[in-house]
């Protein structure tokens, strides 16, 4: 989920004259080296996953009972999780119609224009009434601005991953790669810390009615400053140049499609493991444990946050592992141990405090190994001048295929069959991985 901005604004300059416009401002010599590329991936990617983390804890915490106090609390918080995968059904509908705005204009106004749309959807949020003051008409309000979010996150994708990826040295490509996956821990941590700072501070009845928005309003000020700060690399003479030299620019999605289908396909699903535990020990136990456990909600997430730090040593390992064995091969590996963790499931949600506890910091640590390679694990097989556009597509199908609906389905699966069947969904995700992988490795040999 890539979100940036700056200062190019309706009178940036085309990409056909790189020394005028926004670039002029920030226009410097010298050569561009792959970790000043990482700065502004590492700043962007944070936070954007700080503002999807406020989204997705407060469609647990928060949504069911100020948007769906009408319904039971199981089936709220399934109508909450149902709006929450609308963002990322509508982030590829945002990618290609932001490229056609890219193609026809320059990356500084589609950056301006997806920023402008981003911080309206999530300061609109902050400012939302409720169910009680405006009825079905709030609902449609939350579901318009989480659409919103998604067409903003589409539309703000600059590239620069891309461009780490080519520009890294052979031998520490799987480093590279990792370093925009930090922004996922991190994200969490700070959001997971500013809910639980509000929970234990407040009382419940202040945090539902004001409480809740400060998180919100948050999220819109760091993205703005973050966003800006990522325009000012993308827009300078160099980066447009390094970026016009490896031909990171929109292609036709139809073209695309005829003819690199097949790698966005399998791009998706090579990630499906790593997008299905994403959610499996993020948003769906904080949904069980308000529903099904007396647990302090403010305890849980503390939890969390130290399965998330642990989850960052694990990204930070998955480059030391990768560019020593192969990224495939290590996602396929832990591939197969999330397969094994899936069998685990059940036992462990249900298994009281201590159950709980080995379930969020072993689902961490291997979200961390996983993860941190799950990012265009198979984009090199994309022609030059379709990647750009085919590492986009590639990453908003992986998230609505294994990541939109992992929320709502594994909890309604739970709470109406068991969380046997949450193993099960989790072990479709492992074995969809493998198998993306093994046909990956089939088309190489066979060309």
């Amino acid at each position: 989920m890539q979100s940036t901005t700056g200062y190019g604004g309706a009178g940036a300059a085309p990409i056909s004259n790189p020394r005028s416009g926004a670039r002029n401002i920030n226009a410097r010599d010298g050569e561009i080296h792959p970790g000043e590329i990482a700065v502004g991936v590492v700043i962007g990617r944070a936070s954007e996953y700080f503002d999807f983390f406020v989204y997705a804890i407060a469609s647990v915490l928060v949504f069911p009972a100020v948007f769906f106090p009408w319904a039971d609390r199981l089936n709220a918080t399934l109508y909450s999780f149902t709006i929450f995968a609308f963002a990322f059904i509508a982030r590829p509908i945002g990618t290609i119609a932001f490229m056609a705005i890219q193609r026809r204009f320059s990356r500084e106004i589609k950056l301006t224009i997806a920023l402008f749309l981003l911080g309206t959807s999530t300061a609109g949020i902050a400012m939302l009434p409720t169910y009680s003051q405006w009825g079905v008409l709030a609902v449609v309000m939350l579901a318009a601005t989480r659409i919103g979010q998604g067409v903003a996150q589409g539309g703000s994708w600059d590239g620069l991953p891309s461009l780490l990826a080519l520009s890294a040295p052979e031998n520490k490509r799987g480093w590279y790669a990792m370093l925009g996956q930090l922004g996922a821990p991190v994200g969490f941590i700070l959001a997971a810390g500013l809910f639980s700072y509000l929970i234990s501070n407040l009382t419940m009845d202040d945090f539902l009615v004001w409480g809740w928005r400060y998180p919100f309003y948050v999220a819109f000020a760091i993205n703005v400053v973050a966003l800006f700060a990522r325009l000012r690399l993308v827009s300078t003479s160099e980066y447009s140049r390094l970026l016009d030299a490896h031909e990171l620019d929109p292609a036709p999605v139809v073209e695309l499609t005829r003819v690199q289908g097949s790698n966005i396909l399998i791009g998706a699903l090579a990630a499906l493991a790593s997008y299905a535990l994403f959610h499996l020990v993020t948003v769906f136990p904080l949904s069980w444990i308000q529903l099904y456990d007396t647990r302090p909600t403010d305890e849980f997430l503390n939890l969390q946050m130290i399965g998330a730090g642990i989850a960052a040593l694990g990204i930070l390992l998955s480059g030391v592992v990768a560019d020593k064995f192969g990224r495939r091969n290590t996602l396929g590996t832990v591939a197969v141990l999330i397969a094994i963790f899936s069998a685990c499931v059940p036992s462990l949600i249900d298994g009281g405090e201590t159950g709980q506890n080995i379930f969020i910091l072993v689902g961490f640590a291997l979200l961390g190994l996983s993860y941190g390679q799950a990012a265009g694990a198979v984009t090199a097989n994309f022609q030059q001048r379709f990647r750009y556009t085919g590492a986009a597509l590639t990453s908003d199908l992986a998230w609505l295929v294994g990541a939109a609906f992992a929320p709502v389905i594994a909890l309604g699966l739970s709470a109406n069959f068991g969380l046997g069947y949450v193993s099960l969904y989790l072990l479709s995700g492992a074995v969809g991985t493998l198998a993306a992988l093994s046909l990956n490795r089939a088309l190489e040999i066979r060309d």
